[in-house]
């Protein structure tokens, strides 16, 4: 059986918005995009390539998919992200986008993203990273899917925008495995769940 684990980018009010770029996602008249890119250091630099390093798959909806095509599926310049990226297979879970063709590597998950995601854990493979994606996030925990969060947590507040959990999410425990902050004050925590 395959495992799950997400990486988000977070505040400390929960919003995960919009973190790259001012026009990433504006959903909801959210005006504070690109809210991260000051908090990228040498120390998030590395820990993040110590996760792309690891073999497997990536899990993405179809938002976070879209826009990764445009942010990394077009790209050659040897970063080790990028290439990791490009040569993952992607599972993209969807009910509306018609096909999977947009970017190398990447299969097309239709339907209820629980029944396809909990078929596509249980066959063997390797294990099954997402990305962002939070609404297929928040729709895989409350099914009891998702086995470890690598969060990384940035010293701010912004007061609006889409929330990690925004509806009370089921009672789940999980043990810290881990952490590093970074030299601006990120906290990158490692939970496994128990």
């Amino acid at each position: 059986m395959r495992s799950i684990a997400v990486t988000m980018w977070v505040t400390l009010d929960g919003v995960v918005q919009g973190l790259g770029r001012p026009d990433e996602d504006r959903r909801g008249g959210f005006t504070h995009g690109g809210w991260g890119q000051r908090y990228n250091d040498e120390v998030m630099g590395r820990e993040m390539a110590k996760g792309m390093a690891k073999p497997g798959d990536m899990l993405l909806g179809r938002r976070t998919w879209q826009d990764f095509i445009t942010a990394w599926g077009r790209l050659t310049d040897g970063n080790p992200v990028t290439t990791h990226m490009n040569a993952s297979t992607k599972y993209v879970v969807s009910r509306t986008l018609e096909g999977a063709d947009g970017w190398q590597n990447s299969i097309l998950l239709r339907g209820d993203a629980v029944d396809t995601v909990a078929e596509l854990k249980a066959q063997p493979g390797g294990d099954l990273s997402i990305i962002g994606s939070v609404s297929l996030v928040r729709s895989l925990h409350a099914a009891g899917l998702i086995d470890r969060y690598t969060l990384l947590i940035h010293p701010l507040t912004l007061g609006s925008g889409s929330q990690l959990f925004e509806d009370p999410a089921p009672l789940t425990e999980f043990d810290l495995s881990g952490s590093v902050t970074t030299t601006k004050g990120v906290i990158i925590a490692h939970y496994t769940r128990r």
